[in-house]
């Protein structure tokens, strides 16, 4: 969606101009509204419309009218609660990442997949791949495995569709042995990544239970593989203790 159409404009320009062409005070457009107001071609609006309606960026009414929709309404939300989140965590994650001379990541299963959304690093540690914004598979971290064993069944099942992608040797690529592992993480309240998204590292994680017992995140803490998380597991779970009152408390 990145290409230029022969005019020199890129298909996200069209896309944001069309966006742009909704106001506060709009509930609903027509076709040819949206293509006035965005300066594109109505066949160029009708085309886009189409394949945003289908993604649920527009919903189109039994009248044939435009409003914006339910996805789209769902990432702002998510953009502005993870944000203002991040904001408020910020300390005990860096305490946290002090007290366990870890790297520690917060990080939230979006669009089927692990994305980081916080790191903190002692200033002795070594600089890991996983950075902010990084994204892995669900099934080959600890963050995953323990959002995914408190995650409702059609959740889990979303994610297992996609597959196990084998990104080490100790990548769990079965799905009887992945359900069986996540059995394992929900009596025990705690996942464990033994180098199955990256050889040389491993990592702990707890969820972040929210309101109504729902999973909403996990924290993590990750290192060499001569890295013993048992001693740390208690300071884990007690940040995230705090840190789900401090998302109650926010929301």
């Amino acid at each position: 969606m990145g290409t230029e159409d022969p005019g020199g404009i890129s298909s996200i320009a069209r896309v944001m101009a069309l966006l742009a062409a909704f106001h506060p005070r709009d509930k609903e457009l027509t076709g040819a509204e949206i293509a006035r107001r965005a300066g594109l071609p109505r066949s160029t609006v009708y085309r886009l419309v189409g394949e945003l309606t289908t993604h649920g960026i527009l919903d189109q009414t039994h009248e044939g009218l435009f409003r914006l929709g339910t996805r789209l309404v769902e990432l702002g939300h998510l953009a502005t609660s993870q944000r203002g989140f991040r904001e408020l965590a910020s300390p005990y994650l860096a305490d946290l990442a002090a007290v366990t001379r870890t790297t520690v990541h917060l990080s939230v299963l979006d669009n089927h997949e692990i994305k980081i959304i916080e790191t903190y690093r002692p200033p002795s540690h070594p600089s890991t791949p996983a950075r902010m914004d990084s994204r892995f598979p669900a099934t080959a971290t600890a963050a995953g495995k323990v959002i995914l064993a408190f995650s409702p069944p059609d959740v889990v099942d979303a994610v297992l569709a996609r597959g196990f992608p084998r990104l080490t040797p100790n990548s769990i690529t079965n799905e009887t042995q992945f359900l069986a592992e996540l059995a394992k993480v929900r009596r025990a309240g705690v996942a464990f990544d033994q180098e199955e998204h990256l050889m040389g590292t491993v990592s702990c994680a707890v969820p972040l239970i929210g309101e109504g017992h729902r999973v909403y995140g996990a924290i993590s803490i990750s290192g060499s593989t001569t890295s013993r998380f048992d001693h740390m597991v208690s300071a884990l779970q007690t940040t995230a203790v705090t840190l789900s009152r401090l998302q109650a408390s926010f929301i």
